[in-house]
């Protein structure tokens, strides 16, 4: 470290004052996610307007829920769209599954079976006409197994506004009402504002440490035993650390980006759009973002089945194709899209964290390659290095330019970091903004409602919240730097720079060609910005 004596390199200030400005970025962006966070998050919002208006002036909501496999709190989750405070008359609910093999099948057909008063199907993948009937191919569609997974159910989407929720998260009883009144524009007295676009949730995931018992029920619907075995390791503790990231990092730069709104910033959890658009939008001839050779592909969602980020490209050509009268995305403050977890161990939320980092690495290259910096440990040593090497902290604030003066600014700043992400978590975690009733599974109860979530003790979490900090950057280092394969519903894949996907053969390692056009033209029309998936 230079002493106050030693002329200061040039080269050294200019790094120094860069660091100065990320500091004051991230400060500011963290800032602006508190803010939203907590002015959103501590108490239920007002009931939503759409579902009180005439019949016929009602949206028709078509809600599409992709399913794969069996996952904790599936039968509470899919249930919950059962569960909404809107007309039944005006929901058309899809179950998607890939085969009648699925695990999951067997519940996905109980839970329709439950509620006859509903429009509600499942619909299988190897019965779509388009990929398995006699005049389908299999190739019709590209390899992304999500798409050709609601494929089918977008096609035969009722009404306009579609919403598409992972099978994984459970939907707060007024979340329909509050995405449709964010969607049109309607204000809870009743006037209307400018409506947007696109519109979804912050998702959240709450660990499930203490595993349930499985009912007689959920045994007789499954093909396999429940794991109901509790973590013996602290490799068995992958939940925590997810949950932590969830809560902490994402939520404040996911908050932040979708209130400044300069980028979208979209996962696919929990996301509202309207057909019409979509298919326009997927149109060349009638956007001029997309080149003409892109009119041999499909429209809507089948669009964009090359990809294995569908949900952040349309996300991203939806914001930055112009529709008039429309904002671009709106984030549904407050209601939370809650994603029940258990049983993931350190080896999986790390593989998990490597698949996200390894997809955005080409759709928002820019994002991933600075995100180290937006971490504490990283974060916090541009701080400390900008505050001893500039002269201006010591003429103002007297901090000399010494190891010891480095080593403290930054153990406090991460010491006030831990603080905020800790007092941060924990409101998240009390769901005191979820609407709760007599239907609300305990996960979705909070840490402060009688039969919730149990508060985390500081040194389990703070634990959680280190292990976490510490495995940030060779995460990145691993997902970023030294691979471009993917692992996802159950297929490997080789992400390409154009954000195209191939199938790998996992016997020989090869790549399979892929299923559709090349899509590079379309994806260099709509480069990225912003934060991806989480499935």
């Amino acid at each position: 470290m230079p002493t106050h004596n030693d002329p200061m390199p040039m080269i050294v200030q200019g790094a120094a004052l860069v660091s100065f400005v990320w500091t004051c970025i991230i400060v500011s962006v963290q800032g602006i996610g508190i803010y939203k966070i907590l002015r959103n998050n501590s108490a239920p919002h007002a009931k939503p307007f759409s579902p009180t208006l005439k019949k016929d002036e009602i949206p028709h909501i078509t809600i599409i829920r992709p399913v794969k496999g069996v996952e904790a709190g599936l039968h509470e989750c899919l249930v919950s769209t059962f569960h909404l405070a809107y007309p039944t008359s005006k929901l058309t609910i899809y179950l998607c599954v890939d085969s009648t093999s699925d695990p999951a099948y067997p519940v996905l057909q109980k839970v329709v079976s439950a509620y006859p008063e509903f429009d509600a199907k499942v619909l299988v993948e190897e019965q779509d006409p388009v990929l398995h009937g006699a005049g389908g191919h299999i190739d019709k569609l590209g390899p992304n197994p999500k798409i050709r997974n609601i494929s089918r159910a977008y096609r035969e989407a009722k009404g306009d506004v579609i919403w598409i929720a992972d099978c994984n998260v459970w939907l707060g009883t007024n979340s329909a009402g509050r995405m449709v009144d964010k969607l049109y524009g309607f204000l809870p007295n009743g006037q209307r504002t400018k409506p947007y676009k696109f519109v979804h949730q912050l998702p959240l995931v709450i660990d499930l440490e203490t595993p349930k018992t499985a009912t007689e029920e959920e045994q007789a619907l499954l093909s396999g035993p429940i794991d109901t075995s509790a973590p013996k390791s602290p490799l068995d503790y992958g939940g925590r650390l997810e949950e932590m990231f969830m809560a902490t990092t994402h939520a404040k730069f996911y908050s932040a980006i979708n209130t400044v709104g300069i980028a979208p910033c979209v996962v696919g959890k929990s996301n509202m759009f309207r057909k019409s658009h979509l298919e326009r939008l997927t149109d060349p001839a009638q956007n001029p973002l997309l080149p003409p050779a892109d009119a041999a592909r499909g429209r809507g969602v089948d669009y964009f089945s090359a990809y294995i980020c569908e949900d952040h490209l349309i996300g991203d050509l939806i914001f930055k194709s112009k529709i008039p009268g429309f904002k671009n995305h709106g984030l549904v403050h407050g209601e939370v899209a809650i994603q029940p977890m258990s049983g993931m161990t350190v080896a999986a939320y790390i593989a998990r964290r490597v698949r996200w980092l390894r997809v955005r690495k080409w759709t928002v290259l820019t994002a991933t390659l600075v995100e180290p910096g937006v971490e504490s440990l990283l974060g916090c040593l541009h701080m400390a290095f900008a505050f001893t090497t500039l002269p201006w902290f010591r003429s103002f604030f007297g901090i000399p330019p010494t190891w010891k003066a480095f080593g403290t600014i930054w153990f406090s700043a991460i010491t006030i970091w831990m603080v905020v992400d800790r007092l941060l978590s924990s409101k998240l975690h009390k769901l005191q903004s979820v609407d709760v009733d007599e239907n609300t599974p305990a996960f979705a109860l909070g840490s402060t409602r009688t039969g919730g979530i149990k508060k985390k003790p500081f040194l389990t979490w703070f634990a959680a919240w280190l292990g976490r900090e510490f495995l940030a950057l060779p995460i990145w280092t691993l997902a970023v730097l030294l691979g471009a394969t993917v692992n996802w519903r159950g297929q490997n894949f080789k992400v390409r720079p154009d954000m195209s996907v191939t199938r790998l053969d996992e016997a020989e390692g090869t790549s399979s060609p892929p299923s559709t056009p090349p899509m590079a033209h379309g994806v260099s029309s709509c480069p990225s910005g912003s934060k991806d998936r989480l499935d």
